[in-house]
């Protein structure tokens, strides 16, 4: 089976206290993301959580793009999956890096759909066969030194 989307991951960490808990300031970068990043945004819809965090989320044609801020914590959760060629999950997790300015990120790329080969789908099974053939030797010996001992 071919792979049928992207699939990007990212932690944010040193991120600004202030950036990260700016709903306007983040919907800007993900607009921004979205558009740069050649998807079709079909929703947005966001969360802002008291005293602080938010959680933003938009609705592409192609799938989805999330974040999810800890300004406590300088942390942004980042998710971006896309199907098909026509966005650029890449493209959308760079501009989002230079709105938010991390110090430091994790990223993670998930080919989702990606099965391998139709024979790596199948469950291994290892049989092996040398338990049995010690049973039938140690069987044929003992029976041998039985019939020595008369």
């Amino acid at each position: 089976m071919k792979v049928i989307g992207k699939h990007i991951t990212v932690d944010m960490y040193g991120c600004s206290f202030e950036r990260l808990d700016d709903l306007e300031f983040v919907k800007t970068a993900m607009h921004t993301a979205v558009r740069e990043a050649n998807m079709t945004l079909l929703d947005f819809s966001y969360y802002k959580f008291e005293p602080q965090g938010l959680t933003a989320l938009a609705l592409l044609a192609e799938s989805h793009m999330s974040i999810h801020t800890y300004p406590e914590l300088g942390y942004a959760a980042v998710d971006v999956f896309t199907c098909g060629d026509h966005g650029r999950p890449d493209k959308a997790v760079s501009i989002l890096k230079n709105f938010l300015k991390p110090e430091k990120t994790k990223i993670t790329n998930i080919k989702r759909g990606d099965f391998g080969s139709e024979s790596d789908m199948k469950p291994k099974i290892k049989v092996s066969m040398t338990p049995l053939r010690r049973v039938r030797t140690t069987g044929a010996r003992v029976l041998s030194f039985l019939s020595r001992a008369k």
